[in-house]
């Protein structure tokens, strides 16, 4: 009976043994495995922008037919469901510089459908996607991007020669500035509902509420259809846009009485796009956990003397919170690309020269819209950070304790801080083909057929580019609009 107690010992040790072994020699494996599943899996979470390689070149040499075919080739493999909408702004944008208007009106309508149907089901579900990455959500536009394509849709159909719906669109710019700021206090309210809500999530000030583009284009519409009064009201628009609103028109207003001056000859208007709409970029933060605090900072250690001398930090008050964590965390933020263009003329028949001037900044409103929105971005960054942070802590010790220290706790503390970085990437996705400026001119000429060079020149005063169109009709009493545009 002895001999048969100690051979169940015996074996009680062993599988013992066995158990431990197995579990240092499957932990590694596991861990791969983990690894492989995360990063695979987070592939999702990644911004695609294999789509816009090399378009940069083709914009600037005017081969936009180059670029629709790559953007339509790319779509399976770089445009999932999600990015619909980036499909369609990119397409439809693509499509208005080929001049083929009624297809660049299909794709920026679908645009707006989807965008419309998207923000819908954002706010329905935004509590419980408060720990989700944005990556993994649908992308419903940037608020730039849903103001312009009717602008661009108002372009169209006034090539078209179908100025009512053109005015349809531009009603729409108007309204869509009306709630800009209540689409995100919606968003803000369902946040807020979250169990996971540590702070009041708040957006950011709405600067821009009047675009001068969109009355432009209404004034001119009135006033081709002889409603000079309502065109006189688009112009005390514009000089009221220019007035209220610095932060976007950080230029000089352009004259703009002689536009609605009575003349017997016919009114030419030009309205010219440069440069390139601003894309997204990641900065990338700390935060820094003391008790019941948080110190958001642009390094991964605090100097001696504590946070007072990082160069840029914020403070936050946060509830419950233990000190000595210390998370990183990817946080998106949007760049100018600009243009080269500092002047651009006009020649009519040949002979020089009238100079068009600035009227809108696309690329300020981006910038100035995006602060709108970038609170609710910053704080829900930081919420999914210090959540996903302290499970990966309590996750890494769990398999310390298992495991032990030694080369296979470092292991496994690397694998759970690789799995949750794989998850955290900034969201960068942002249509490449809107222009930066919008530029605008007139002359009145003698009816009939003219010549038409719009002259495009940079910082150096070099002539870079020259947009020719010959045999144009100018006809009295008819809304003459001529379009350019030379995206670098």
């Amino acid at each position: 009976m002895d001999g048969f107690k100690e051979d169940q010992k015996i074996r009680s040790t062993i599988k013992t043994k066995m158990v431990t072994i197995m579990k240092k020699i499957l932990l590694p494996i596991f861990i791969a495995s983990f690894l492989f599943a995360a990063f695979i899996g987070c592939s999702s979470m990644r911004t695609s922008k294999g789509q816009y390689v090399g378009v940069a070149d083709k914009l600037r040499q005017r081969d936009y037919d180059a670029c629709v075919v790559q953007i339509e080739e790319s779509k399976d493999k770089f445009y999932k469901e999600k990015e619909k909408v980036l499909f369609y702004l990119d397409m439809g944008m693509l499509y208005h510089y080929c001049g083929d208007y009624e297809l660049s009106n299909e794709f920026l309508t679908e645009a707006e459908y989807a965008i419309e149907d998207l923000y819908t089901k954002s706010v329905g579900k935004a509590a419980a996607s408060l720990l989700l990455n944005d990556n993994a959500l649908d992308y419903f536009g940037e608020d730039y991007e849903d103001l312009y394509l009717n602008i661009f849709k108002a372009l169209n159909y006034l090539h078209l020669n179908k100025p009512e719906d053109a005015f349809v669109e531009i009603r729409r710019v108007n309204n869509k500035l009306n709630v800009l700021e209540d689409k995100y206090e919606e968003i803000a309210k369902q946040y807020n509902k979250s169990e996971d809500k540590k702070k009041e999530f708040k957006i950011g000030d709405n600067k821009f509420h009047n675009s001068a583009l969109a009355r432009y284009l209404s004034m001119l519409i009135y006033q081709a259809d002889g409603k000079y009064d309502d065109a006189r009201i688009d112009l005390a628009e514009i000089e009221e846009a220019f007035e209220l609103q610095p932060i976007v028109y950080d230029f000089t207003q352009p004259e703009l009485d002689k536009y609605l001056a009575d003349t017997d000859k016919a009114q030419l208007y030009f309205l010219t796009f440069v440069g390139n709409s601003p894309e997204k970029k990641t900065n990338t933060l700390w935060v820094h956990t003391d008790k019941n605090k948080l110190i958001i900072a642009t390094a991964s250690e605090l100097p001696e003397g504590g946070y007072q001398k990082l160069e840029s930090f914020d403070l936050i008050e946060w509830e419950g919170i233990e000190p000595g964590y210390h998370f990183k965390f990817p946080l998106p933020y949007m760049e100018k690309l600009g243009t080269d263009i500092s002047r651009i003329e006009v020649m009519i028949d040949d002979k020089p020269a009238y100079e068009m001037y600035p009227l809108e900044s696309i690329e300020n409103v981006a910038f100035v819209t995006y602060k709108i929105k970038e609170p609710l971005i910053y704080l829900k960054t930081i919420t999914r950070t210090i959540v996903k942070g302290l499970l990966a802590e309590q996750g890494k010790q769990e398999m310390v304790n298992q495991v032990g220290g030694g080369i296979l706790g470092s292991i496994a503390m690397f694998a759970t801080d690789a799995a949750v970085d794989a998850t955290e990437n900034a969201d960068l996705r942002i249509s490449r083909f809107f222009p930066a400026m919008a530029y605008i001119g007139n002359v009145a000429v003698e009816p009939g057929i003219h010549s038409i060079r719009i002259n495009y020149f940079d910082q150096n005063n070099s002539l870079v580019f020259s947009d020719f169109t010959e045999q144009k009709e100018i006809r009295k009493n008819q809304l003459n609009i001529i379009e350019s545009h030379y995206l670098d």
